[in-house]
């Protein structure tokens, strides 16, 4: 018997953010030994060969946006350089479990910003939610407690960058490839974290295991974006948005297993509310949408 398309988009988004959060694992425990910034570089310099070649054999490079979409993918890669070296720095020093739910609150900026920047209508419902999921960040982050450090405010500054490359893709024509912008992104992070790792952190010898480990991470985010992008175009975006949150399920899971990390009381209850409110604000998004 065939699955449905909701079905099978909701599988589609969990395969994703499975391979997202088995990156997310991979880098932290790489990065132990040889530092945050080379395992950047390494995991960037398989990811930019991958979606190179799938790229070229999609003869992607055939069709280069015109002027003004690229100053729209040069500010979005900014913008992800900016989130992927603030959340994986973080992630380095936190929780994974932690840092994973603050990203969770990304409706939720990503609806406000875009009434703020681009004049889209939010009602009264969709801004209570907003202030209810960043009252569920601060109980994440816990400010004032001894779970609160520096690194905490760089997961919120990820969320800030994050929201700054979601909402810039808004404005993307509708015949930019998204294979293209995510060669163009993974070059430029792969660049950075190279210059980073020789200037910041100098170079390490690698073993074999780390090496293979972040070529399995390089993998794991093509299929995390595959993944993604193929659910929501075969599904309904309201039924399977929400199973984004599975990653939640990974983070806390991983985290214990490979680090021993059990979210306290006020994370998960924290965690609960962020979800929650992304969840209404994904549903009524849809509603409004419907009518």
């Amino acid at each position: 018997m065939k699955l449905n398309d909701n079905i099978t988009g909701a599988i589609y988004m969990c395969l994703s953010m499975a391979g997202f959060a088995i990156n997310d694992a991979i880098i932290k425990f790489a990065s132990t030994d040889i530092g945050i910034y080379q395992s950047i570089f390494v995991r960037g310099f398989f990811a930019t060969i991958l979606i190179g070649i799938v790229s070229w054999h999609k003869g992607i490079f055939t069709k280069i946006p015109n002027k003004a979409d690229h100053k729209l993918i040069a500010l979005r890669t900014l913008a992800e350089v900016g989130a992927t070296i603030s959340f994986l720095t973080a992630l380095f020093y936190l929780p994974i479990a932690n840092i994973t739910a603050l990203l969770q609150a990304l409706p939720l900026t990503v609806t406000l910003a875009a009434a703020w920047f681009l004049g889209e209508a939010i009602g009264w419902r969709r801004g209570v939610a907003i202030i209810i999921g960043f009252i569920g960040v601060l109980i994440i982050i816990q400010p004032g407690t001894s779970e609160f450090n520096i690194y905490s405010i760089l997961g919120l500054v990820c969320v800030l960058f994050v929201t700054a490359r979601d909402l810039t893709v808004r404005k993307f024509s509708t015949n930019v490839s998204s294979l293209y912008v995510v060669f163009i992104t993974a070059t430029a992070v792969t660049i950075v974290g190279g210059l980073l790792t020789l200037f910041y952190e100098g170079w390490l010898p690698m073993k074999g295991f780390e090496i293979m480990f972040l070529f399995i991470a390089s993998s794991l985010i093509f299929v995390g974006y595959f993944f993604a992008v193929a659910a929501m175009r075969i599904g309904q975006v309201s039924f399977v948005t929400p199973f984004r949150y599975t990653i939640m399920i990974w983070a806390i899971s991983l985290g214990y297993l490979i680090w021993g990390d059990i979210p306290n009381s006020l994370t998960l209850i924290g965690m609960s509310i962020v979800i929650g409110m992304g969840m209404f604000t994904f549903w009524r998004e849809a509603r409004l949408k419907e009518t």
